[in-house]
């Protein structure tokens, strides 16, 4: 059954489900209808949390013996799954259906994945699924749905914006919902629930955080290797979030890899651009990324991404700016090296 993500939390009212299919090109909206889910079965027992990723090499098995073990901790799991922007492999397929066909009562699956094409929505093993759950598409919000998303953010945290205040807001974040959702809770610390011009804020936005983004998107684009160590030495020394930069970073590596596809399927370039709202002033960088990075390089910059996202919320990264320039970098020639993880005993 479909949810967006608005609705979601009306539905976790009337229950749980035992699967919830979180698709989407929002990061930033995804993760909150994950920890939506992860509250409402925490206070229904729901105590274990376990998380697994798909990276290279994963074992399809160990998501089956979870899912049907009883845990020594707690009754109920709650077991999150991570794509990471990928299909499930075709020894997978069998499986899922298996656990939908068999849900069991002690255990909450949360898939999570990018956006769900026709062509995922339509397979047989997303069809088990999401008959027994709940898909949560989590689209990127623009125009009318994007200021009902700020209203709505600003009514729970109280603040009191005006119209101008809030199209500044918008304007200077992008649509980047992550950064106007930490310029909204800094906003609720400096000013409580008291009135907020444009001027106020603008007096505290990060407008230099957003010109060193630009500059980074350009550097990755064009393949500069020095722009791109000059922008991510000065977000880091901001201390800009590092899941901000690695939302630009993907954004941008799924954008060409989406372009890549296009075209090479017939579509011609002005119309995958257009397709893709690339802007004339973008269109010449953009052409040089795609002649200089294949498919192979665009989808392993993906699973860097992945793995990047996977250790930095598991906490195993030795330093996190130095892990972004790894990959920034990779954007302009692939190299030799893994990411400074963190030895686990």
């Amino acid at each position: 059954m479909r949810c967006y993500a608005n609705q979601l939390a009306g539905q976790l009212k009337q229950g749980l489900h035992p699967f919830y299919l979180i698709f989407g090109e929002e990061p930033f909206q995804e993760a909150q209808c994950v920890t939506s889910v992860r509250q409402v079965a925490k206070r229904q027992g729901f105590d274990e949390v376990i998380k697994f990723s798909l990276l290279p090499g994963f074992d399809w098995q160990e998501l089956v013996n979870q899912y049907n073990s009883m845990s020594l901790f707690s009754a109920q799991t709650l077991i999150e799954f991570d794509l990471n922007q990928q299909k499930p492999p075709t020894q997978a397929v069998a499986i899922l259906k298996a656990l939908a066909a068999n849900p069991n009562p002690d255990v909450i699956l949360i898939l999570k994945g990018a956006k769900a094409s026709q062509d995922i929505q339509r397979s047989a093993w997303f069809k088990a699924l999401d008959k027994q759950g709940l898909f949560v598409p989590c689209y990127a919000l623009t125009g009318y749905h994007l200021q009902r998303w700020l209203d709505d953010e600003c009514k729970r945290l109280k603040l009191n914006l005006n119209n101008d205040a809030k199209r500044s807001l918008l304007q200077a974040t992008e649509g980047n919902l992550l950064a106007t959702h930490q310029e909204l809770e800094k906003l609720s610390l400096l000013y409580k629930n008291a009135p907020i011009d444009q001027e106020k804020l603008l007096s505290g936005l990060l407008n230099q955080a957003k010109f060193d983004i630009f500059d980074l998107n350009d550097g990755l684009l064009r393949g500069n290797p020095r722009t791109l160590i000059k922008v991510l030495n000065k977000l880091a020394h901001d201390n800009v979030e590092p899941a901000s930069i690695a939302w630009t970073l993907h954004n941008q590596a799924q954008l060409l890899l989406n372009l890549k596809h296009l075209i090479q399927a017939g579509t011609p370039t002005p119309d995958a651009f257009k397709k893709h709202n690339v802007w004339k002033n973008q269109q010449q960088s953009t052409q040089q990324a795609l002649d200089r990075l294949n498919t192979a390089q665009l989808e392993q910059l993906l699973v860097l991404l992945a793995e990047f996202d996977s250790a930095y919320k598991r906490n195993i990264l030795v330093a996190p700016y130095q892990a972004l320039a790894h990959i920034a970098l990779s954007f302009c020639q692939s190299l030799p090296f893994s990411l400074p993880y963190e030895e686990l005993a």
